[in-house]
C-alpha cells in the first residue's frame, strides 16, 4: 500500500492561504505535482495564483486562470512552473495535446479540477482540497492536504513546519521568497509589525548514495547533513565577538530554524558583480582575527549535548578533488583510467600531507561574497555577518581566505587578491611573530588548487546531476583561479600533470 499522509486546516482569508501556499514552496521542487480540488469558488485559482506569485517573488505578477487555455507556462527563478486546469477536459487522452501527458519532467506542475483525469495522476502528488467555511466568515475556506506517495514525506513536514511556525508565532507573519543555494535547504524572510526574521528549512539528508568507503559523499568530506553544526557554529563565533546570526527559535530534529535577518546588503556591486575593496578588506581582517585566536573543538550545543567539529583530513580533501575525475573530465569527454587516477591521488597525497600537517583552526568553508553580508551599523570586523558555516571543519587557515579572494561567482582582479592576501599576512604576522608568511602562501597556492579542482567537478556535477546548468558559467573563472595557484613552484608536478591530462572549460 502506498504512503499517505493527511492534514486539516482553517484558512480565515486569502492571506492565510497564501502564507499556506508559501510555506508549501520552501518543500516542493522540479517534478513536483500539486492538484487543487473543490467546487467552482472554492478558491483553487486563488490558491494556485499564490503559489506562483511566491514563486516568482513577484505579489503583482498576473496569473489568469487557465480555464480557456487549459494550461499556462512559467519560468520561475528556480525552476519552470505549469498552471492546468482540466474543468473542460472530456477525455484523459486530451492531456497529450496540452502537454501533460506524459507529465515534463524537471518543472513543478500546478493541476485544477484534477478529478476530470483521475487516471493520469501520478501517484506520488499532493492534494489541496479546498471548501468554503461559511461559519467562519465569507472568505474562509478549509483545506485538506493530502501527500500520495513519497509526497507524503513532504506533506508530513508542511505539517510540522505549520506546527513550528505557530510554536513561535509566526504563523500570521507575510511570507517573503528568498532566493535558495546549492543544497536542499530553503530560506524564506518572516516579516511582523515589530521587524523580520529569517526562516530556514533545513531537512536531514545525505548527499548521495554510499560509495565513498560506505560513506555517502557529505559525510566522507564532512559536510553537515542536519542543522545541528549550523546551531553550534552559530553560537561559537558569537561567543567570540563575530557576526553570525542570533538563533531565536530551533527544532533541532527537524531542520527548522528561525534566525536574526542581516538584512541584503552585499559585499559586491555592479552588473557583471564586482568585489567592494573595502568589504572584502573588512572580511580578510576578520578572517585574520579568527584564525590568531585559539579554538576549541567540541562546542555546546544544547543541554548536555556538544557538537565535535570534524578534522578537515587528506582523506576528505581527496574525495572532494575525486569529483573533478568523476565529473568534469566526463564532461570534456574523457574517461580517465585507472593509472590516470592512480597518479592524481598520488600527486595530491603529498601535497594535501603538507596542508594538514600545520596547526588548525576552524575552517567556515564557504567564506565567499553570497555568503557574506554587509552590517554597516556595527563597527570593524562586526559589520561582516557570516551566514553559511554549517559545513565548517577543523583544517587550514588559508582555505577560508581562499573562498573568499578567489570567489567562485565573481571575479576578483589578481591585483586585489595579492593586495587582500599582503593585508591578511602582516595582520597575521603583527599578532604573531612566529607566523611565516612564506610558509602560509604555499599552503593557500595548495588550497586554492584543492578548492578550485573541486568546484570544476562539483559544478559539473550540479549540471549533470542535479539539472542545475547554471553553475558552468562559473567554471572558465575557476580554470582561471586554478591556474594562479599551479604558478607557485611548490605546485609544479602537478602543474605538469594538469596540463597533459586536464582540459579547459568550454567558455
Amino acid at each position: 500500500m502506498s504512503a499517505l499522509a493527511t492534514f486539516s486546516l482553517a484558512l480565515a482569508n486569502e492571506t492565510a492561504t497564501a502564507n499556506l501556499m508559501a510555506d508549501l514552496a520552501l518543500l516542493i521542487g522540479p517534478g513536483d505535482v500539486i492538484t487543487f480540488s473543490g467546487d467552482l469558488g472554492a478558491g483553487k485559482t486563488a490558491a494556485a495564483r499564490a503559489l506562483i506569485r511566491y514563486l516568482a517573488g513577484d505579489d503583482s505578477i498576473e496569473v489568469p486562470s487557465p480555464t480557456f487555455t487549459l494550461a499556462q507556462s512559467y519560468d520561475l527563478p528556480a525552476f519552470p512552473l505549469i498552471h492546468a486546469d482540466l474543468y473542460r477536459i472530456n477525455d484523459a487522452t486530451e492531456l497529450e495535446e496540452i502537454g501533460l501527458s506524459p507529465l515534463p519532467e524537471g518543472v513543478v506542475t500546478l493541476i485544477e479540477w484534477p478529478e476530470r483525469a483521475p487516471a493520469s495522476l501520478p501517484p506520488d502528488r499532493i492534494d489541496i482540497a479546498l471548501n468554503h467555511r461559511p461559519a467562519l466568515g465569507s472568505t474562509a475556506r478549509a483545506a485538506e492536504i493530502t501527500g500520495y506517495g513519497k509526497a507524503a514525506a513532504q506533506v508530513s513536514r508542511l505539517e510540522a513546519l505549520r506546527q513550528f511556525l505557530a510554536g513561535a508565532g509566526f504563523s500570521d507573519a507575510k511570507r517573503q521568497r528568498m532566493a535558495g543555494d546549492a543544497s536542499t535547504r530553503s530560506y524564506a524572510r518572516l516579516i511582523r509589525d515589530d521587524g523580520g526574521v529569517i526562516l530556514m528549512n533545513s531537512p536531514r539528508r545525505p548527499d548521495g548514495p554510499a560509495i565513498y568507503n560506505g560513506k555517502s559523499y557529505s559525510a566522507a568530506v564532512h559536510l553537515a547533513e542536519d542543522v545541528k553544526p549550523f546551531v553550534a557554529i552559530a553560537n561559537g563565533l558569537r561567543e567570540r565577538g563575530f557576526s553570525a546570526p542570533a538563533i531565536h527559535q530551533a527544532d533541532l530534529d527537524a531542520g527548522f530554524l528561525i534566525t536574526e535577518d542581516f538584512g541584503s546588503e552585499s559585499f559586491v556591486e555592479g552588473d557583471p558583480p564586482r568585489p567592494i575593496a573595502e568589504r572584502y578588506e573588512t572580511a580578510a581582517d576578520m578572517l585574520a582575527a579568527l584564525h590568531w585566536k585559539k579554538l576549541p573543538e567540541v562546542l555546546p550545543l544544547a543541554p548536555q549535548t556538544t557538537y565535535a567539529i570534524p578534522t578537515f583530513d587528506v582523506d576528505a580533501m581527496l574525495v572532494e578533488i575525486g569529483l573533478m575525475l568523476e565529473w568534469y573530465l566526463p564532461d570534456r569527454g574523457i574517461e580517465p583510467s585507472n593509472n590516470l587516477r592512480a597518479e592524481f591521488v598520488m600527486q595530491w597525497r603529498d601535497l594535501l600531507g603538507k596542508a594538514t600537517a600545520i596547526p588548525k583552526t576552524w575552517t567556515l568553508r564557504d567564506f565567499h561574497s553570497p555568503n557574506l553580508l554587509w552590517l554597516g551599523e556595527r563597527s570593524g570586523i562586526t559589520r561582516v555577518g557570516i551566514i553559511d558555516f554549517q559545513d565548517a571543519v577543523l583544517g587550514p587557515a588559508a582555505y577560508d581566505l581562499v573562498s573568499l579572494l578567489q570567489d567562485a561567482r565573481v571575479d576578483v582582479p589578481e591585483q586585489l587578491e595579492l593586495a587582500l592576501l599582503t593585508r591578511y599576512i602582516k595582520a597575521r604576522h603583527a599578532a604573531d611573530n612566529t607566523f611565516d608568511p612564506a610558509s602560509f602562501a604555499e599552503i593557500y597556492a595548495i588550497m586554492s588548487a584543492q578548492r578550485n579542482t573541486r568546484l570544476l567537478g562539483t559544478f559539473a556535477r550540479l549540471n549533470r546531476r542535479d539539472g542545475k546548468p547554471q553553475y558552468l558559467r562559473h567554471q572558465p573563472r575557476i580554470w582561471t583561479y586554478l591556474t594562479r595557484s599551479l604558478a607557485h613552484p611548490a605546485l609544479g608536478s602537478i602543474r605538469e600533470w594538469y596540463s597533459a591530462n586536464v582540459p579547459a572549460p568550454e567558455p
